[in-house]
């Protein structure tokens, strides 16, 4: 991985609680919901896109692989197939059954 892409994935692991907020904002994302690699390559593309940082379609992917790598080590990310996660961040608990916030 390049140079680059290792600051933009450590700056992710850094603001991870403001990325996984924006990607909340973006996507259904609850605890317990399932999760999709593309949803989450183009969440990272957005993310830096809010920052002024353009990231290619290649450059997001890779991203996504490593960090979603890095979440499944962390126990946020638990693998249900090779492409889809069930997100595991009791912080997005849902109040009640249906409520998005």
């Amino acid at each position: 991985m390049s140079k680059t892409l290792d600051t933009y994935f450590d700056q992710l692991k850094k603001d991870e609680t403001i990325f996984l907020n924006f990607l909340k904002a973006k996507f259904p994302v609850f605890h317990n919901s399932n999760f999709f690699f593309r949803d989450f390559q183009f969440g990272i593309q957005k993310f830096f896109e809010k920052k002024d940082i353009d990231i290619s379609y290649p450059e997001a992917e890779k991203l996504a692989k490593r960090l979603a790598d890095y979440f499944e080590t962390q126990k946020l990310f638990i693998p249900v197939s090779r492409n889809t996660w069930k997100i595991n961040y009791p912080e997005f608990v849902t109040k009640e059954p249906g409520d998005p916030l």
